[in-house]
């Protein structure tokens, strides 16, 4: 599910895949890898459309460090406070727990050597300058490229300015964009007048090649130097190249016919990337039919306004954030803008709830896929919802209706920002408000905070009694039932999960979530000694799974039914069932899954005989456990098998053998350790041993012999 436009070598980066040909700027290209040798932090400057990105880019791949270079992706987002969780998410990390997002890259840049380039941060300087500093000084590892329009203003900083290309290049430039377009430069003394009338500027040189296929670069000449004198009233010298580039923008943008404006106007509405549904729902109407919006988006692809990109989540289109600065004021001068916002909101929160329904489905791969490509223009929908007190109900809704992306795709801490300021709000419609706090007191529960998750949940279910909401009623009682499971309180647990069954029985409620309130609901059985009714309950689940292609919530199951095949002494089918669960869980991202997972294989490993491979997965989930919350929750019945796991295998390997095999699995990376457990490395190094007659631990969890190991201290939360 991750994008395909990027390098997916595990630690290698994810440095985009360059679409066209790479002209000219080699001795820029040389200073400025030498520069990034000598100098921990290196800010290229310069006007925009001068090239920044693509040098960058160039240059991060040649100096790549061991652990990769990183590209971060700065335009779109438009909240300071994003930045940093801008870089968690290019980096593909996943954090699950109450930790700010520069903590959990502090975490993650420890030990290891990274380049991170920061492309279009000059609308969030402070908060860049800030974040840099702090991970400079902490992270000694760590070697940032910055690329904007100004400096940082950070101690140690060297500056790159960059200036547009030499003739000879700017000429090679529009000569090669020209073949692509399929049509000839031209003269080569016209091309070359051309290529000096643009500065030499790499996008406006761009913009004129798209337009070759019409008109010759003389007349194109022609245009532009009528437009020049128009603006200066005949003083055509040392223009700015500031206004050089406005200029051969605004040029372009005449040539338009008036539905190819309007639609370059309509699509800055857009964060980033998006889809041809999107723009025609978004952009279509008043003065240009939806029907018509394939076409004039296509014009435009052709003017090189704007670019396709092939993804994870299908075709996108985007706009380089100069053109859409430039769309936008047209959009502002025309008094459209906010009702082009209103409808971009409408389309995101359509597209949300849609998704949420289809979580139940064969498509979650796709689903997930698509709200990963989708997340700037969610945030800008949320942004715009939340920001306006007669549509707060609005920002709620889209909140509450994300959750299956908050908490199936990795993004809590995320998730929580909103969903707190969505609850804040007194929108006067209290089923937008009631499905924000339950899905609020779920994230905390997931983040192992249990004081704000059960104040959301008690307020949930307060409202929800007031105005009779069945629905919401029943979901505060689910997690409320799920927060008492993880805190061993397994009498309240399967109280609450049975009423809360019941009630999503009565109101005729099947989807993921009900799902797993049957799977916590087994959990509390399993850990009462009741592994028969506990497998009733997810084979139940799986079979229902299979019947709706639902994917996220089966994990949970196998990883019970797992559970009860090694109590009942079947370790071969509990790793079978294990692997199934590991595999899913790590392709949605899921910690909590995956983790879990990785400690119940260790408990068959050390069973099937294979103590040294067994220690080693357990270093490898002690890895992760940080980044998910507490350790097995703090939970005494989530903990038996991990016990049984150390004590079996500091049997068979002594102590120092358990310590030496356990802090190599601590150097495992997750797509390692993940890619380690499901391929088994190694032969057993005996028989496997009979498990012997299945009796309760103290905690009523099933076990073949005494824990020998104390009780790990941790506590966090359940899916």
């Amino acid at each position: 599910m991750r994008d395909l436009r990027h390098v997916s070598t595990p630690g290698h980066g994810n440095l985009p895949l360059e679409p066209d040909p790479f002209v000219g700027r080699s001795a820029e290209l040389a200073e400025l890898s030498r520069a990034l040798g000598a100098s921990r932090l290196v800010t290229v400057t310069g006007v925009g459309g001068v090239g920044k990105s693509r040098l960058a880019a160039r240059a991060a791949a040649r100096c790549a460090p061991r652990d990769g270079a990183w590209r971060v992706e700065l335009a779109p987002v438009r909240d300071p406070e994003f930045v940093d969780h801008a870089v968690v998410e290019a980096l593909g990390l996943t954090d699950h727990t109450t930790r700010s997002p520069c903590e959990t890259l502090l975490g993650h840049l420890a030990g290891r050597r990274v380049l991170l380039v920061l492309d279009g941060f000059e609308h969030l300087v402070d908060a860049c300058a800030s974040l840099v500093a702090e991970l400079l000084r902490r992270a000694p590892g760590l070697r940032v490229l910055a690329v904007g329009r100004r400096a940082l203003s950070v101690a140690g900083e060297t500056l790159f300015p960059l200036s547009p290309l030499s003739e000879d290049e700017a000429v090679a430039l529009l000569e090669v964009r020209a073949g692509q377009h399929g049509v000839p430069a031209g003269d080569g003394r016209e091309a070359r007048a051309l290529c000096r009338r643009l500065d030499g500027l790499p996008l406006a040189i761009e913009l004129a090649a798209g337009r070759l296929g019409t008109l010759s670069p003389g007349q194109l000449l022609e245009r532009l130097d009528d437009r020049f004198r128009l603006l200066t009233g005949g003083c055509r010298d040392a223009l700015p190249r500031h206004r050089t580039l406005r200029t051969a923008i605004g040029w372009s943008h005449e040539l338009c016919t008036a539905e190819e404006r309007l639609l370059w106007a309509r699509l800055s509405v857009f964060a980033g990337r998006f889809d041809l549904e999107a723009a025609e729902y978004v952009c279509g109407g008043n003065g240009l039919p939806a029907g018509d919006v394939l076409d004039v988006l296509s014009a435009l692809l052709a003017q090189s306004v704007l670019t396709r990109e092939e993804t994870a989540a299908g075709v996108r289109y985007r706009m380089l954030d100069t053109l859409r600065a430039y769309g936008a004021e047209w959009l502002e001068a025309a008094g459209d803008a906010e009702r082009i916002g209103r409808r971009h909101r409408d389309w995101y929160v359509g597209l949300a709830t849609w998704c949420e329904l289809d979580w139940f489905s064969p498509r979650q791969g796709e689903i997930a896929a698509r709200m990963e490509a989708e997340l700037p223009n969610l945030r800008r929908a949320l942004e715009l919802a939340l920001a306006d007190p007669e549509e707060a109900h609005l920002g709620q809704f889209l909140a509450g209706s994300l959750w299956f992306y908050w908490v199936g795709c990795g993004r809590l801490s995320e998730g929580r920002h909103w969903l707190e300021q969505a609850v804040r709000l007194d929108s006067g419609h209290e089923q937008s408000r009631l499905k924000a706090l339950w899905v609020l007191g779920y994230v905390a529960i997931l983040q192992g905070d249990t004081v704000p998750a059960l104040a959301a949940l008690q307020e949930c279910r307060q409202e929800a009694e007031r105005v009779a909401s069945d629905k919401a009623l029943a979901y505060a009682e689910h997690r409320t039932g799920c927060l008492a499971l993880v805190t061993d309180d397994m009498p309240r647990a399967e109280t609450l999960l049975r009423s809360a069954l019941d009630r999503y029985g009565r109101i005729g409620e099947l989807n993921s979530n009900v799902l797993m309130g049957q799977v916590e609901l087994a959990m509390a059985r399993a850990f009462q000694g009741d592994l028969p009714e506990a497998v009733r309950l997810c084979e139940d689940v799986r079979r229902v799974c299979d019947d709706h292609g639902e994917r996220w919530a089966r994990t949970y199951a196998l990883y019970v039914l797992a559970y009860a095949a090694w109590g009942e002494g079947e370790p071969g089918r509990a790793r079978k069932l294990l692997t199934d669960c590991l595999e899913g869980a790590h392709a949605f991202r899921d910690l909590l899954g995956a983790v879990l997972s990785l400690e119940l294989l260790a408990l068959v490993t050390v069973t099937e005989g294979e103590a040294a491979e067994a220690a080693v997965l357990q270093g490898a989930a002690d890895r992760m456990w940080p980044s998910v919350g507490l350790p097995l929750f703090g939970s005494a019945h989530y903990n038996v098998p991990h016990e049984l796991c150390e004590a079996r295998a500091r049997e068979c390997l002594g102590d120092e053998g358990y310590e030496e095999r356990r802090r190599a699995g601590t150097r495992l990376g997750r797509d390692e350790a993940v890619h380690r457990a499901l391929r088994r490395p190694g032969t057993p190094a005996a028989a496997p041993a009979p498990p012997g007659p299945v009796r309760q631990a103290s905690a009523g969890a099933p076990t073949h012999e005494p824990a020998a190991s104390p009780t790990r201290k941790g506590g966090e939360t359940a899916g």
